[in-house]
């Protein structure tokens, strides 16, 4: 069942952006629901091709994904109790897309009682570049062992864990995350095994993690607005931080040692570099 938690979000948002002083009607979509579906799901890999792009258009909802077997790209189920979230897959030489159905939805959403639109896919091992564009929704994406080339997620009003609990198999050439009023935790980032990572918030409490095994110097950019960051570096590994945000509040736990705006921790091995940018809130590093 969806949280109503992240609708308000939404509606919130909508309100603020259209500003006050102004007489405004919004329009409100009824969502019938009906029998609750589930639905296999099986993609099988695409024959001939290098490197595989799969992407993922997910609207409300749950979605689960996490490491299987090369039998298919993609297996699992999808349930659902709206027609109109039938998943939709769409296959084009290297190319797969699997799309939250066909929805269109004018002002506010009104879902009743209960909403169901699960998805809950295992990936396989194979060489891909992956994205994941979803809106309000609850994530939680387990992606240690596979093989990414790239990695783009993109969302809105969301809370999500993603996690690297072992190292991908291939380097990683860059990681991009994109999000917006929401609860964003990443695990693991070490074993991501990326050169570079750009992390881009809203107003939300994010916490990034950068336990695992480091292969090699990465560099990080993050930029946010009124949020609160939470960076671990295990210790034992060499990182600094360059710090940009008048408005905002540093705290720190463990060996880092500061000078001027400029974070750091010594140690043996590959460097993590960090730009970060921050409008107003609370930055925390952490060194553990």
């Amino acid at each position: 069942m969806l949280p109503k938690s992240m609708f308000i979000i939404l509606i919130v948002t909508m309100l603020v952006t259209m500003g006050c002083g102004f007489t405004f009607t919004i329009p409100v979509t009824d969502i019938n629901t009906g029998p609750t579906v589930i639905e296999e799901i099986e993609v099988p890999v695409p024959e001939g091709v290098d490197i595989v792009d799969l992407a993922f258009g997910f609207g409300a909802g749950e979605i689960r994904l996490s490491p299987g077997d090369e039998a298919a790209l993609v297996r699992g189920t999808a349930k659902y109790n709206v027609d109109d979230f039938k998943p939709e897959i769409i296959t084009s030489g290297d190319r797969v897309r699997i799309n939250t159905g066909d929805l269109e939805i004018s002002g506010i959403p009104n879902f009743g009682e209960r909403l169901e639109n699960e998805w809950d896919f295992e990936l396989a091992p194979v060489p891909m570049n992956l994205k994941v564009e979803a809106g309000a929704y609850q994530g939680r994406m387990e992606l240690g062992g596979l093989a990414l080339e790239s990695l783009r997620v993109s969302d809105g009003a969301s809370n999500v864990k993603l996690a690297f609990s072992k190292p991908n198999l291939v380097p990683m050439d860059s990681f991009r995350y994109d999000t917006g009023a929401s609860s964003v935790t990443l695990e693991g980032l070490a074993n991501a095994n990326f050169e570079d990572m750009s992390f881009k918030g809203g107003a939300g409490e994010y916490t990034l993690d950068f336990s695992g095994e480091l292969q090699r110097d990465a560099t990080i950019t993050i930029d946010s607005g009124i949020s609160s960051i939470k960076i671990i570096v295990p210790r034992g590994v060499d990182a600094k931080v360059f710090f940009d945000g008048g408005l905002s509040n540093v705290d720190v736990h463990g060996s880092w040692e500061k000078a001027g705006d400029v974070y750091s921790t010594s140690g043996d091995g590959p460097r993590l570099t960090f730009n970060v940018n921050l409008g107003a809130g609370n930055l925390e590093l952490v060194n553990r």
